[in-house]
């Protein structure tokens, strides 16, 4: 019996730790053959090249398409696409996949999205019909529905909406999100493991922090990461801080962070690439999370970890209680943080669960395979007809 060939795009360390559980289920199905493109932020020296990762995971790289990602300014990143578009045009046509996977909203998903539409590849999104209202991600997130043929959203809310803008509902998979089964399934580190994993005092308060460009707005970066370091070190927190993406102004942020780490090391730690296993035991060990990434949405909920979610970014995404939301100033974010980490609101997240977790057990990420394994692909997965709500 021919395999059918499922192509998996990712193109940063974010996507790939969510991607990693449906990785790994389509290659231990013998029905499937798993192909992998790695782009984006993964071939970058300055991010860390990420796809080392990959292949330390055991997954076979199939091709690697480079875009010249430097987050430096939406001029660049804008002819990151154009480039883009051409090495996954050359990718799609040799490796000829059944389908294309798809996760998220980063602005590089447009290349592969338009390749596999034009190519004629069914895409299978996952993660659409959420809202940023404060990052172009949501614009992408949208235009990448709409050239999807099958979708996996987090939640039921995201299902309603991404039927409402025209998809068939048999085509619209609420399983929840699969990047939590690592959760369920991975052995974190002990805290004192994890000190000796980061080369880091965790025996004070510590935040986990990362802060990416509000790409709605322009200008403004430098000021706002200011604003955080500035209230980080108000209230007393040691922080180990992450990379921010490469959207435009991502390089301003590494920069002045990276400036702050090495003027102060006792107090606040750089990492550019923390890995699953880190990142994850960060979430389970250290006092709270500050910044404005969609993992305090997403995955820090199972850890019943307060966080401190500042700005726009993540505006009209579902939150659970233990995220605070801040505007970007001194002020109110030092507020947010005396908050997170008082006993009443701490008290207060006892039995909370994870909006982004439905099934609760581990296995969203074979649910999704499932699905890409059985589903037929007649002409009228790639003809799509907008459905009309009654």
């Amino acid at each position: 019996m021919k395999r059918r060939k499922i192509c998996v795009v990712t193109t940063s360390r974010s996507d790939y730790g969510l991607l990693r559980g449906i990785l790994r289920a389509i290659q231990t199905d013998r029905a499937l053959q798993l192909q992998v493109i790695a782009s984006g932020m993964h071939l970058a020296p300055k991010f860390g090249e990420t796809w080392r990762d990959i292949l330390a995971d055991g997954f076979k790289i199939d091709c690697k398409v480079a875009v010249r990602m430097t987050g430096d300014t939406s001029l660049t990143n804008l002819k990151s696409i154009s480039i883009g578009m051409d090495g996954f045009a050359n990718a799609f046509t040799a490796l000829k996949p059944d389908i294309a996977v798809l996760l998220g909203d980063r602005f590089e998903l447009l290349a592969p999205a338009i390749a596999a539409l034009m190519l004629q590849i069914p895409i299978a999104h996952i993660h659409g019909g959420e809202l940023t209202e404060g990052a172009i991600d949501d614009s992408v997130r949208h235009a990448v529905t709409k050239m999807a043929s099958l979708h996996f959203p987090a939640t039921e809310s995201y299902r309603r909406r991404i039927i409402q803008m025209g998809e068939p509902p048999k085509h619209v998979f609420n399983f929840g999100a699969p990047g939590l089964d690592q959760i369920h399934g991975s052995t974190l580190f002990t805290r004192a493991q994890l000190e000796k994993e980061l080369g880091f005092n965790l025996q004070r308060s510590v935040a986990l922090v990362t802060y990416h460009p509000v790409t709605r707005g322009k200008g403004g970066a430098l000021n706002q990461v200011r604003c955080l370091v500035d209230a980080l070190k108000a209230s007393g927190l040691t922080a180990v801080l992450t990379m921010a993406n490469a959207d435009a102004e991502g390089a301003l942020i590494n920069k002045y962070l990276q400036t702050v780490c090495v003027l102060d090391p006792a107090r606040f730690k750089w990492f550019p690439h923390l890995g699953h296993l880190r990142y994850l035991s960060c979430m389970r060990h250290l006092t709270l999370m500050v910044g404005n990434s969609s993992s305090g949405l997403t995955e820090a909920p199972s850890f019943r970890l307060p966080v401190v979610n500042i700005g726009d970014r993540q505006s009209g995404r579902i939150r659970a209680e233990n995220v605070i939301d801040v505007p970007c100033t001194e002020t109110a974010i030092v507020k947010g943080i005396k908050r997170a980490v008082s006993s009443r609101f701490l008290n207060s997240l006892r039995g909370m669960r994870n909006p982004y977790d439905r099934f609760h057990d581990g296995h969203t990420s074979e649910r999704i395979k499932n699905v890409l394994r059985d589903i037929s692909i007649p002409g009228d997965l790639l003809e799509k007809r907008f459905y009309d709500l009654k």
